[in-house]
């Protein structure tokens, strides 16, 4: 049985791949602020949530798969969409982009606690028809490291890897080092709670071991 990734993300391509799962990764081409901007005010959850359901739907968009050389019946399995924000003190953080955006949260969260939000919406679409789709937002508590020095700041941003992820930081990779601990799945914070994804492909009648491929 297929997963199609409806991401782009390193990260959870990268996590599939470690749980025995090579999925078909498609860009779903998303305007993720004015998909946001037209839903109103939004939770932290309902946000990241509601960018999953976005980016899981948009492969089906004939312009997508034809970009890729498919077509939506080519599309036979499950479908995964997926998103994630950082909050800290009720402000909600996605990427930062920019360097100076970077270390201005750096220097707000350096030992302090934030949560991380990621949202899942999983289409069944096996026989190449939506037959039907589930979605939950898993959370994690992320702890930061008090003694942090500037210097150790200016180089990770320097790596470029901080701008790339909600929050500006990782945990499975150059950023892990200034991590305490965690509170949670810590796929979650990656991007992809492995645990609720077999859980939502169990509630959709798919049987999560059929996946592997690896």
């Amino acid at each position: 049985m297929r997963l199609i990734l409806a991401s782009t993300s390193p990260a959870r391509l990268a996590t599939l791949r470690a749980v025995g799962i090579e999925p078909l990764a498609l860009a779903p081409l998303v305007d993720e602020d004015a998909a946001v901007a037209a839903a109103g005010p939004l939770g932290a959850a309902e946000m990241v949530q509601l960018l999953a359901r976005l980016k899981a739907e948009a492969v089906l968009d004939p312009e997508v798969t034809a970009a890729a050389g498919l077509s939506p019946a080519d599309l036979d399995g499950f479908i995964l969409g997926g998103d994630s924000a950082f909050e800290l003190d009720g402000t909600v953080f996605g990427k930062p982009h920019e360097p100076h955006v970077a270390r201005e949260r750096w220097l707000a969260q350096r030992g302090r606690s934030g949560v991380l939000h990621s949202g899942h919406w999983l289409i069944d679409h096996r026989g190449g028809r939506v037959r039907g789709a589930v979605g939950r937002a898993s959370s994690a508590v992320v702890h930061f490291a008090d003694d942090i020095e500037d210097s150790e700041i200016d180089a990770y941003i320097a790596t470029g890897e901080p701008l790339k992820v909600a929050g500006a930081f990782t945990i499975d990779s150059k950023g892990a080092g200034f991590i305490d601990r965690i509170e949670g799945d810590p796929h979650t914070v990656v991007g992809l709670s492995v645990p609720l994804v077999r859980k939502l492909v169990h509630e959709l009648g798919g049987r999560w071991t059929e996946l592997w491929n690896r």
